[in-house]
Order: structure tokens, then sequence, then C-alpha cells
């Protein structure tokens, strides 16, 4: 294991971390040692499970470690809560989102220090402050009085970006900060983040995302099984080498995958639409492919596809569904989609939800009752559950998809997040959809997980499933889908099949503020390419 420095003379120690180890049942961070400087952003690597979240919430001063001590600025430093060490200039920006939904924006940006006399809020001089925060990051076009409720995730995030982003930080944790932004968002970020390195500010950085490590990082730590493999210079440093020390083993992802070959129609959607979010959309899915949706903040593709499941009711148009998913007749048609995501899933339709914690999981209950919810028809007989069945499913789910736990009763809270994600997809594995609609499947989940993920998708289509993806990661997309389509202003803009697309062109699909164009397979669309267009990310709507 070797300690990478910052030239020498060029920055002092900020934080040292000296042999930290965290222990539950068993060891989950085991002898950790790091030293990060001033103005260095450090990647922290490693699989899910590996312990970036346990250490990242150890500096912060949301988990007391077992052993093992820190210091902050040559002072001893043991955090007994998170606002305790944002008082001594620590802060971190974590995955899940910690906003007050029912406050405004202003209100959760400055919610530790609002401006008041004599008892009373200061709005306008919340307003102002607020608008300073937002400009930062390239939000100034946010109301600040917006109730955070009425933002998409990718906002949302980048409010809770801002709001770390104060004046007296000297060590900044990003946890997954651009899993849902825009590339104008994550353009924004980046600078944000070289400004801080500038003056003085020491960044760790947890990503999946490899080549933004590179873009930002000075030096890379890698994790893995709670301890430290490896901490080197970016510089040099290949995306193969890091993921080789991630997983202890070669990840090879889809690149370049020839075309399915697609089987008949499955489900049809004609016009369907509600208000202005989703406006007249007609998409297909057939069987054994993977259809990719691409757009931005706010263009409506979360929207389309809680249509399609019945979690949002849809005001025009219809479903179509075919042969196959329990009409006697061959084709049923439902106008204005379903009534519930009931009635979908007992037509053979099944969601992987955008935001698994708060939709898509029971946080408290176990992996085996997380797994067979979707169908407890099929482990319960005469009204009541036969445990020995349920047992053996989650079992064999566990073990297909490499869920890292102590049992399947262990409660998925205490999951990490790339295992919670293998959870969600245990229990549609289980209902064998048809149909599967997936909203950002892989969002925080790391290489060796995706690749885990990925494969069960292709033996999905490999037995005639339809699946529609929803993804920020254009490049994810590109290397998954057999056809794309761009969602822009809650219009289905374009579909491009596999090999027709470009990055240019789908990113400019994405910024078009054209009329529609007529969804076909074969004609892909011809834009000027979008300004700031330098990441290959699409925000989710």
């Amino acid at each position: 294991m070797r300690h990478s420095t910052l030239p020498a003379g060029a920055a002092l120690p900020v934080l040292k971390i000296d042999a930290v180890g965290k222990d539950y049942a068993a060891p989950v961070l085991d002898g950790v040692t790091l030293t990060l400087r001033a103005g260095e952003a450090l990647a922290l690597t490693g699989e899910n499970g590996a312990g970036k979240s346990t250490l990242s919430k150890i500096i912060c001063g949301l988990v007391t470690p077992t052993r093992g001590h820190m210091s902050l600025g040559g002072q001893a430093f043991a955090p007994t809560s998170r606002r305790d060490a944002e008082r001594q200039g620590v802060r971190m920006v974590m995955q899940e989102l910690g906003l007050v939904a029912t406050l405004s924006v202003a209100e959760n940006l400055l919610l530790d220090r609002l401006p008041h006399r004599a008892g009373w809020l200061r709005r306008a001089e919340l307003h102002a402050l607020a608008a300073h925060q937002l400009a930062k990051i390239g939000m100034q076009g946010i109301d600040p009085g917006t109730p955070v409720s009425a933002l998409g995730i990718g906002q949302q995030q980048m409010v809770e970006i801002a709001r770390n982003l104060q004046d007296d930080t000297r060590v900044l944790v990003l946890d997954e900060p651009t899993a849902m932004l825009t590339p104008r968002e994550t353009t924004h970020l980046f600078e944000q983040i070289d400004l801080l390195k500038a003056q003085g500010v020491a960044i760790i950085y947890v990503s999946h995302r490899l080549e933004e490590l590179q873009r930002i990082c000075d030096t890379v730590a890698v994790l893995r099984d709670g301890r430290l493999v490896d901490v080197r210079p970016m510089a040099g440093v290949r995306e193969a080498d890091i993921v080789e020390r991630m997983v202890g083993r070669a990840v090879h992802e889809h690149e370049g995958r020839p075309r399915r070959l697609a089987g008949p129609v499955v489900m049809q959607a004609h016009g369907i639409g509600r208000a202005q979010v989703v406006r007249d959309v007609d998409l297909s899915l057939h069987a054994g492919e993977v259809m990719g949706l691409a757009g931005l903040v706010g263009s409506g593709r979360t929207e389309l596809v809680r249509l399609l499941f019945g979690a949002d009711r849809a005001d025009r148009g219809e479903l179509t569904l075919h042969a196959g998913t329990g009409d006697a007749a061959g084709v049923r048609r439902i106008p204005k989609g379903w009534r519930s995501p009931m009635q979908a899933i007992r037509a053979g339709i099944g969601l992987v939800t955008e935001d698994r914690k708060s939709q898509g999981l029971l946080l408290a209950q176990s992996i085996r009752v997380n797994t067979t919810l979707s169908d407890l028809g099929a482990v319960s007989r005469g009204g009541w559950l036969r445990p020995a069945f349920e047992r053996g499913i989650a079992r064999r789910f566990v073990e297909r998809l490499r869920v890292r736990s102590s049992s399947i009763e262990q409660p998925v809270a205490t999951l990490s997040g790339g295992n919670q994600q293998k959870v969600v997809f245990a229990r549609w594995l289980h209902r064998e959809c048809r149909v599967l609609l997936l909203d950002e499947p892989t969002r925080g989940v790391d290489v060796g997980a995706r690749a885990d993920l990925y494969a069960e998708l292709d033996r999905m289509t490999d037995a005639g499933r339809a699946l529609l993806m929803v993804s920020s990661d254009l490049r994810e997309l590109m290397a998954m889908c057999d056809r794309i389509g761009v969602m822009s202003g809650g219009r289905l803009v374009a579909v491009f099949e596999r090999g027709q697309w470009t990055e240019q062109s789908l990113l400019a699909a994405a910024f078009s503020d054209a009329a529609v164009l007529p969804p076909t397979a074969t004609d892909a669309p011809s834009f000027s390419p979008p300004p700031a267009a330098a990441s290959t990310d699409c925000a989710s709507s």
C-alpha cells in the first residue's frame, strides 16, 4: 500500500485518519490509514459494501469508529454528530438527500442560520443569501421561495450541494454528487470544486463514474472488503486498473454489442399523456429488446414510466397489451392506462423506481420480505405464508445476484446502496415480469454490481422480456440498448436504432426545443450540438 502526496511543500495535512475501524456484527472497516492535504481531491472508490460510506460517515460525525483515531489540522478530531463536524468545517453531501420537502429552497439552504430580528424571519435577506449560494453552482434560475418538493431530483441534488458549499469548509465529502445532474450542472459543480481546491479545501470524492475521478481528483484510494488496498496518484491510472483493484478481478462491461433480434410487440402506448408533463407519446416495446429513454431534467422520462406502470393516471391516450400478458383474446386495450400499479403488476409489468429508498423498498423489513413482496401468492397457500418456501426463494436470489449480507433476515436499510438495488431487482426477477420498466437502475451502483445487473438484464431479454431503461448516463444506454428514445419537453422527439446514434446526436435531441419529430426507427435527426455538452450524462426528470 502506498500513500500519495502532492508535490513537496505544496500543501499541509488537513485530515489524518489513523487505523480507523468499525464493527457491527462483523468488521465493515478495518485499519484504514489516510492523509488528506489542503487543496487535494481524493477519489475514494470501491464496490458497494466496501466501506466507503462507513468511512465517510465516520469523518462527518454520523458514525462513531470502533477503533483508531483522527486529527484535523493537527488537533484531535472525534465529532459526535454531523452538526459537531460541520462546526469544525467538515461537511458532507450525502447520496441520499437530507432536505426538508415542506420547506423552501432558501429555508433548506440556510436552515441552521436563518436571518431573523426579534424572532421574526427576515425573508428578503434569506432569499438574497440563498440566491448567492445558488449562483455558485449555476442555479440562478431557481426561485429561492420554491418548495423543495416542487423540484426534480436532479435539482434537489444541486440544492443539497449548495447547502454544503460554505466559506468555513475545510474538508468536503461528496458522495455520488453527479448521479442525477445534467451536463451543465455537472460542469458547474466541477468548476466549484476547482475553486474550493484553489482555496485550500480538501475534497473526498466518492463516485462510481471513473471518468469523473480522473477529471477532478489528485489521488485515488481503493477500499475492498473494508480494507484499504491501494493509494496512489491519479495521474496515469487507467480505469481498468481501478476496477481490478476494486473488485479483485477483471470486469468486462458491454461494449459494441450487436443489435438484438426483437420479437413481437408486447406493449404499446398510444397518445399517452398527463397535463403538459407527458404530451401524447407513442411508444412500442418489443419482446427480447432493451429500449432506452434519454432526456434532461423535466423532460418527462420518469413521468412517462410512472404512467406506464399506473403510479400516475394518464389524462388521455391508451395502453395496448398483446398476447402473453394474461388476456385470452390476445389484445387488451386500456383507455388512459392502468388505474393502479397493482393492475399493472397483475398484467406482468414491473418497475425499478428512481428512488429505491422512498419508493422501492420497505427499509425496516428483511431481504426475504422485500424479495417476495411483489408475488405473495407464490409463497403462500390458503392465505398463509409458507416460510420455508419463502426463505428458499430469497436465498436463491441472494446467491444469484451476489447480495452482500449477513443473512436473508438482515434489514435492507443496513445494506449498501448497490446491494439494496440488487434486492429491488430480485423482487421483479422473482415475479418474472414480461415488461420491466427501469428508472435509473444503476444509480449509485459500483462497476462490479453493475456488471451483475447487466447480466440479469441480458438473461431477461434472452427469455423474451421487454425492457424500458431510463438512465442519466448515455454511455450506459448506448452499451445496453437496442433503441434509444429521447424525451424533450414531455414529448418523445426521436428514436434511434443501434448503430445510428452518436453521443452528439442524442444530446442534441435532448436539448432540442423543436416541435415533435415522428419517432421512427430509421431516421436519426440532425441537430446542431448543444452548448456545454462536454459530459455524456443527461439527468433524470
